[in-house]
């Protein structure tokens, strides 16, 4: 398991009542069956209260049908976000920044080292088409099992973001681990989206993520290992001021001209 995961969680269902259903209840012992955690009956107790009587940071809760992590600082649950939009975009053949940087075509391999809430993967799946490939990691196993629940089973109106969804590959693992062990020229492109360390939208959402994601800095290692795995491309999504850009060798900015990201470009 990735040293930034070590996992302090629980896992339950809503109440009895409260929309619980059979399938809640086979949702908290698959994940608990997952992550070796305990599976807790939910009871009449709050969530703050599991928290303190198991000394947890998390509770993971199994409620209409997916996944929600409840910490102190807020809840995260998948959510596709912009990704319908940004697909629509795509479309109506106005383009995507991020599809744009990293030169996705029909067919590519795309390796995404940091998922966080999944929206990025969505485009980049969807750019691909059925006959590509996009593979996410995830360093943290509580994020990770949280948005792969949701990719494979939330639902909606929007068959085009949801067909992407379900071709995702999500893998909870180290980025340069799982790199390692992957043979030279493995994939396409490779994409890295690092936590920025001043958010530039806080939400309750993003506060959960933010305290359990990895928030190491990338490395010139990592770099090196992303070069060897792609073929065509590595990118990097940052603040457009960032000196992240000029410490790790990204000579190329791509993304909207007033835009307070930027991508950075490799090309191979």
């Amino acid at each position: 398991m990735p040293e930034q995961s070590k996992i302090s969680a629980i896992v339950t269902t809503v109440r009895r009542g409260q929309r619980y259903t059979e399938a809640n209840r086979a949702l908290a012992e698959r994940t608990a069956a997952a992550l070796s955690i305990p599976n807790v009956p939910r009871g009449n107790d709050s969530l703050e209260e599991m928290r303190a009587a198991y000394g947890v940071d998390a509770v993971l809760v199994a409620r209409r049908g997916l996944l929600t992590l409840v910490t102190a600082e807020g809840e995260l649950f998948f959510h596709p976000g912009m990704s319908h939009l940004r697909i629509k975009n795509l479309l109506l053949g106005h383009g995507d920044h991020l599809v744009s940087a990293l030169g996705l075509t029909e067919g590519m391999s795309v390796l995404d080292c940091t998922l966080g809430t999944g929206a990025d993967a969505i485009v980049e799946s969807f750019a691909v088409s059925a006959s590509g490939a996009v593979t996410a990691l995830e360093s943290n196993a509580l994020i990770a099992a949280v948005i792969a629940d949701g990719l494979a089973h939330a639902t909606g109106d929007n068959y085009d973001m949801h067909a992407a969804m379900r071709r995702i590959e999500v893998h909870h693992a180290d980025a340069i681990d799982f790199m390692r062990a992957q043979e030279t020229a493995s994939f396409d492109v490779v994409y890295f989206d690092p936590m920025f360390r001043h958010p530039l939208h806080e939400s309750a959402g993003m506060n959960a993520l933010r305290v359990l994601a990895d928030m190491r800095a990338l490395t010139e290692e990592t770099i090196a290992e992303a070069r060897r795995v792609a073929r065509r491309r590595v990118a990097m999504k940052e603040r457009r001021e960032s000196a992240e850009f000029a410490r790790l060798g990204f000579d190329t900015l791509m993304g909207g001209k007033y835009s307070r990201i930027a991508y950075g470009v490799m090309e191979l």
